[in-house]
């Protein structure tokens, strides 16, 4: 009888899955769908906040935010991926992180004077919670405590830190917020040296490759909905904006076209360590995704207006260039077949000097019109796509002779 009461009780409440736990190959659940429905809200709020404050100030406050939400993001996932279950127990724990950054999107539409507090409370409670999360595991798992150490420890530095920045000097409040940012992402690279002692090692798994892409999808999605806006934005319509906007919709689906063509279903290499930066390399790579669809809600109004003309300009070659980096360093990470390293490598060549040609463009200020750049960012991408294409065509016949 005391057996089937604990297994009724592990049933509707459902404790943390262990370590120790064979996983098998499973499916993104509704839950975790659900779950990433409200950074949808958040990337969205922020892309919009950082689309009307396209200077050093608000691309810094934009980037701890950014970088703030995907940590959040990312242990929520993390934490489902790895301890999640069907039980009561991990719903309401998504439906608390839920429910705090929907907390936060609130406190990005509040006026400036109030933002920066009620920012940093809400991101205090989120800061919490996250460590809460995996300290909690520890309960129901013994073995778990040394692992989730680092993290406890390192998070609840980081969350004295963010008090502390409520009684500060303005000045010192950004340094204070980005030392958080670096203790939030370091405990991975600590708790490797514990894996080790126990011999145990710890992949990213195909599921949440998956949900890495899916939350790509969020930002691409946001890079779509800034080409809408930036056309909705106008009060007339004539041909030159339906070009405009077709250009916009054909970068899009370029930038898209070299993601998922070389980074999807493609799963990480083996190892802590590695699995831990191919997460935070997503970071850069999403920024200039999310840069780019801000650029993009201001792009066809810029014309009339030369300063802000050049402003587009610079963020739409910064965050190119920003995005193409990024996807070179993905690959870096990425299990390829034999055949494929070297043409592989040549590949990230390719996006390295790409990026390098849309920083010197944005470096060069052209006075040009939108029509005329968009119409060349397409060109490059397009030789960019052939280019790629025939060449890993090519090695692909080969290999089948």
């Amino acid at each position: 009888m005391e057996t089937k009461k604990t297994n009724d009780q592990y049933t509707w409440w459902g404790a943390p899955k262990k370590f120790s736990t064979d996983f098998e190959e499973r499916k993104i659940s509704w839950l975790e769908l659900f779950y990433d429905l409200i950074y949808v809200i958040a990337i969205a709020t922020i892309t919009h906040h950082v689309s009307e404050h396209l200077n050093f100030a608000g691309m810094l406050d934009f980037f701890y935010l950014f970088t703030m939400i995907f940590w959040g993001w990312l242990n929520g996932s993390l934490y489902h991926d790895l301890h999640g279950t069907t039980g009561l127990r991990t719903k309401l724990m998504t439906l608390w992180q839920m429910m705090i950054v929907a907390a936060l999107v609130i406190t990005l539409n509040t006026s400036m004077t109030n933002f920066i507090f009620n920012s940093t409370i809400v991101v205090m409670i989120m800061q919490f919670y996250i460590t809460y999360l995996w300290w909690s595991v520890g309960i129901y798992d013994k073995a778990h405590r040394k692992l989730n150490a680092p993290y406890t420890v390192l998070y609840l530095l980081s969350l004295a830190l963010m008090f502390v920045s409520l009684f500060v000097e303005q000045e010192y409040v950004r340094p204070i917020f980005y030392l958080t940012l670096v203790l939030n992402y370091l405990p991975p690279f600590i708790t490797q040296t514990v894996l080790k002692r126990k011999t145990m090692e710890l992949n990213l798994s195909s599921s949440m490759t998956e949900r890495l892409g899916l939350f790509t999808i969020i930002i691409f999605g946001e890079v779509v909905l800034g080409v809408i806006s930036g056309t909705k934005s106008l009060n007339e319509l004539n041909g030159m904006i339906w070009i405009n906007f077709g250009l916009g919709i054909g970068i899009v689906f370029s930038l898209w076209w070299l993601f998922f063509t070389l980074v999807s279903d493609r799963n990480c290499k083996s190892g802590f360590i590695k699995a831990s930066l191919l997460e935070i390399l997503y970071i850069p790579t999403l920024l200039g995704l999310v840069l780019l669809g801000a650029a993009f809600r201001s792009v066809f109004t810029g014309g009339s207006q030369p300063d802000h003309h050049a402003e587009v300009v610079c963020t739409f070659g910064y965050s190119l260039s920003l995005f193409l980096l990024g996807v070179s360093a993905l690959l870096a990470f990425l299990q390829y077949p034999k055949h494929y390293i070297k043409l592989k490598k040549e590949t990230q060549g390719l996006f390295v000097l790409t990026a390098i040609l849309f920083f010197v463009l944005a470096r060069l200020h052209l006075q040009v019109s939108i029509t005329f750049y968009l119409i060349l960012i397409q060109i490059i991408f397009l030789i960019l796509i052939v280019i790629l294409n025939l060449r890993w065509y090519r090695l692909y016949v080969r290999e089948k002779k």
